[in-house]
């Protein structure tokens, strides 16, 4: 590889235009751990790697250099300017991996940045469309709506779940279900964690024959219909409306319409209340911190003296960091999406007087339903693509691979928060120890 020096002024002038892979080896700071290919036919990098990237179009630069970051390399990878080699583009989890752990970038000077410049050309530094998958950036998003609005929340839920069904099938399997499942063992089947996962929430709400459960942010009604068939009376509301109407065709065929629904509906338009038990799996992240205090007040306000709720959601690692997606998670996947510590979950609870009796990190389960999720994609893939496109099943791909290095390098975390409604004078009626089977 080429030994790096910052050039001087005469360089700049003098030197010859440097190629794709030059720029590449000018930026990166050691060594190149994948093989790189250009479309102008330069290399870099181990000729003998088992993984690779082919930038093949001028497109893929324009992209790369006018969104420095993980939205330029999404919008190239997405657009299929940006090839990986060795790995499926259902699950480029190996080269995520590689990248993150061997490949690092400088900061370059006024001069080199000059070099670079000039052998692209401003025409590949002018910024162009981005590819059909990417919503506008946020402070465009003011027109459909204030952050977290009715409207807005129902067009972000729309972007990401209203795919299709027959998509969502093939990636999340049978259970479709959306959201972290809970392993025994590495060797589990999905489908055996997810139904795990349900069982656990059920224990933990502490949920029998004839009682009340709303489910919000119900998806395709996994909690839902799990709950009816141990005789549970269950309602769920989803803002998806292909999520509601393949919730309600599923409790018709499984026999269970007299003890659950799914709406197609917010959260907040449920009138019902006096429920035995909340359950809020995977809906916490769409919400916005800043209605923390209106949410939790509002499941609170569902449950009858001494019911329970679950919340079940992604959340970071400390209570610091901002609570905004970065920038591809914001603009291809949740538009909108918060995430914050468990310690702020758990206090807002606490300060609408709920009382919290349980709560458990499940981060190393989502790495293991990613991963579970992203086999699934690899293996119908080409359905897929003939389903959603090319461009959407590599948005999938990307995320969910992404993702599972997040949840297994402790970048994000999977918590759940059980809390109680307290009678007037503290009673809880709670056994004195955990009640269910972890």
């Amino acid at each position: 590889m080429t030994t790096f020096k910052e050039p001087t002024a005469r360089d700049v002038t003098r030197a010859h235009k440097l190629t794709i892979s030059e720029i590449l080896e000018t930026l990166s700071e050691g060594n190149i751990p994948l093989r790189f290919t250009a479309y102008d036919g330069s290399a870099a990098g181990p000729e003998d790697a088992a993984i690779g990237l082919n930038l093949n179009s001028p497109r893929g630069t324009t992209y790369l250099v006018t969104a420095p970051g993980d939205l330029g390399m999404a919008r190239a990878y997405v657009s299929g300017d940006l090839e990986p080699v060795g790995v499926h583009p259902g699950d480029p989890y190996d080269m995520l991996r590689l990248i993150s752990d061997e490949l690092h970038f400088r900061r370059p000077g006024a001069l080199t940045l000059a070099s670079i410049t000039r052998s692209l050309g401003w025409d590949l530094l002018r910024p162009i469309a981005p590819p059909p998958q990417e919503v506008v950036p946020r402070w465009r998003r003011i027109a459909e709506g204030l952050r977290h609005s009715k409207t807005r929340d129902a067009d972000s839920i729309s972007h990401h779940y209203d795919v299709s069904n027959t998509f969502y099938e093939y990636v999340l399997g049978p259970s479709m279900t959306y959201t972290c499942a809970t392993y025994t063992s590495p060797e589990d089947t999905l489908e055996a964690a997810q139904e795990n996962k349900y069982r656990l929430v059920f224990e933990k709400l502490g949920l029998k024959e004839g009682d009340r459960l709303l489910d919000i942010g119900c998806g395709w009604g996994g909690m839902v219909r799990y709950a009816a068939r141990r005789g549970v009376r269950a309602i769920g509301a989803t803002l998806s409306k292909e999520q509601a109407a393949w919730a309600q065709k599923a409790i018709a065929d499984e026999g269970l319409s007299d003890l659950a629904e799914v709406r197609f509906s917010d959260y907040r338009d449920v009138t019902e209340t006096e429920f035995d038990a909340v359950s809020s799996i995977g809906l916490t992240e769409h919400i916005g911190v800043h209605n923390y205090p209106a949410y939790f007040g509002s499941i609170k306000s569902k449950l009858r003296v001494g019911g329970r709720v679950l919340n079940h959601c992604i959340t970071r690692p400390d209570n610091r960091a901002h609570a905004r997606a970065g920038s591809f998670i914001d603009r291809y996947v949740f538009p909108d999406g918060e995430l914050t510590g468990s310690g702020r979950i758990i206090t807002e609870m606490q300060d609408v007087g709920l009382e919290v009796r349980h709560e458990e990190n499940l981060r190393e389960h989502y790495a293991l339903t990613l991963k579970a999720w992203c086999e699934n994609l690899v293996e119908n893939w080409d359905a897929c693509v003939a389903e959603a496109g090319v461009g959407t099943a590599r948005v999938w791909g990307l995320y969910m691979a992404g993702s599972r290095l997040g949840f297994e390098r402790n970048v994000v975390q999977l918590h759940q928060v059980l809390g109680v409604k307290l009678g007037s004078k503290g009673e809880a009626d709670l056994p004195l120890r955990p009640w269910w089977e972890g």
